[in-house]
């Protein structure tokens, strides 16, 4: 089963449970620029620009996350990329999975911008860029 968990629940939660592991499944460039919360662990589901499923996505997070008894807690923008991340986690076995519903951005405004409506940031949650 994948829990929906908003950002601050997440952060929360992370804080009460330091066995976890924060997945970012953001393009490598997303996670760089962008940014992340801090400790978080980027396996990309997707790449930019054509949005390909990474083939090893699966394998990079068994390397990862061995144990599949681990909470992990998967960001990406929105919480939609997130979302098809955990459910392939979830078919592989994992069994605590929570998928970060606003993301890191968040959903678009009325302008086509993010962060202004929801989000890791938004919400003023700890991130860093590289």
């Amino acid at each position: 089963m994948i829990e929906q968990i908003d950002p601050a629940a997440a952060w929360q939660f992370m804080l009460n449970h330091p066995e976890h592991v924060l997945l970012d499944v953001r393009d490598p460039i997303e996670f760089a620029m962008i940014g992340h919360p801090p400790e978080a662990k980027n396996v990309p589901w997707k790449f930019a620009p054509g949005w390909r499923i990474n083939p090893d996505f699966l394998e990079g997070v068994k390397q990862l996350v061995p144990d599949v008894a681990t909470p992990v807690l998967l960001l990406c923008r929105s919480g939609q990329r997130s979302q098809e991340a955990a459910e392939q986690l979830a078919a592989a076995g994992y069994l605590k999975l929570y998928n970060i519903c606003e993301g890191f951005e968040g959903p678009l405004d009325d302008d086509r911008h993010r962060s202004s409506r929801g989000g890791w940031r938004f919400r003023g949650l700890p991130w860093e860029q590289n």
